[in-house]
């Protein structure tokens, strides 16, 4: 049990800050290199832009995830009970969290430092009230109720499913889908009053 909830925390911790650090840095890049313009002009729209930076940024977190899983497994001598399922929160929480980092690079600046500042507050806050330090199962009920606001604890529980132990993981992968319809729907809002600051 102690086994689960290290590597459910790590594969978190993994799959979190590969996430929300590919994909808040993209609008700044694109604004200072002046390609942004060239996509703004090209025939396609804010949401298929956003949606590109989300599955280049989900790509890469879920590949780097995948082997720091296999080797965390093969190391701790833990195994993968529930492989799709596992798969499945990778895939969802990876695009959840691109899509925050997404909606965090809706500042209008062409530099990443202004934007990592904030993503860096908010990606450090979170990680404190997820489960990943002490299981939410042992909170108190006040830090319960904070930590199901937190998307990466949906991640942690669907993980220790798919490890083989906790709750049925399909609230937690409904609450990861949910966190990006809501979180992808505001990263489009903001990006469209924001984008003509950029060009």
């Amino acid at each position: 049990m102690a086994g689960t909830q290290l590597v459910a925390g790590l594969i978190g911790m993994t799959l979190w800050f590969t996430a929300t650090s590919i994909s808040p840095v993209i609008a700044p890049w694109e604004t200072r290199d002046g390609t942004l313009e060239r996509l703004v002009s090209a025939p396609i729209t804010v949401v298929e832009i956003l949606l590109g930076d989300i599955v280049a940024s989900a790509t890469i977190s879920v590949s780097i995830t995948g082997v720091a899983t296999a080797i965390l497994a093969l190391v701790l001598d833990v195994s993968i009970a529930n492989p799709v399922l596992l798969g499945v929160g990778l895939i969802l929480a990876a695009i959840g969290f691109s899509a925050l980092g997404v909606l965090l690079a809706a500042v209008p600046t062409d530099q990443t430092s202004n934007v990592m500042m904030l993503a860096t507050l908010v990606k450090f806050s979170i990680i404190f009230v997820s489960g990943i330090f002490v299981p939410v199962a042992d909170l108190p009920s006040w830090g319960r109720v904070v930590a199901y606001g937190s998307p990466l604890t949906y991640l942690v529980q669907t993980t220790k499913y798919g490890l083989g132990t906790g709750d049925s993981a399909i609230i937690w992968l409904v609450g990861l889908l949910f966190f990006f319809i809501i979180t992808f729907s505001l990263a489009v809002w903001v990006h469209r009053k924001t984008l003509p600051k950029r060009l």
